[in-house]
C-alpha cells in the first residue's frame, strides 16, 4: 500500500484543520488566563497563542512569555492544566 503524503499535507493545512487547532488553542489560552496566579498580572497578560506551520501541519502553541513565566509554570503547571482541560487529558 502506498500513501499519498501530499493528501495528508493538504489536510494538515486545510482551513478546517487550522480552525480546529486555533479554536482549541484559544480555549486553552482563555482557561490559562482565568486560572493564572496573579501577583503583578504580567504572567497572566503574557499568555497568548502563536501559530506555526510545518511541512505537514499547522500548529498552535499556547505561550506565556513574561519574565517569570518559567518559574510560575514550574510551580503551578498552569499552561499544562489548561491544555489538558481542552484536550481531554488528565
Amino acid at each position: 500500500m502506498k500513501w499519498d503524503e501530499s493528501f495528508f499535507d493538504r489536510l494538515g493545512h486545510s482551513p478546517a484543520a487550522v480552525q480546529a487547532v486555533t479554536q482549541k488553542a484559544n480555549q486553552a489560552a482563555a482557561i490559562a488566563r482565568a486560572t493564572a496566579p496573579v501577583d503583578t498580572g504580567a504572567y497572566r497578560a503574557s499568555i497568548h497563542v502563536e501559530m506555526r506551520s510545518t511541512a505537514h501541519r499547522v500548529i498552535a502553541v499556547v505561550v506565556a512569555d513574561a519574565a517569570d513565566a518559567t518559574i510560575v509554570e514550574s510551580k503551578t503547571g498552569n499552561l499544562v492544566r489548561a491544555m489538558n482541560a481542552v484536550s481531554g487529558g488528565r
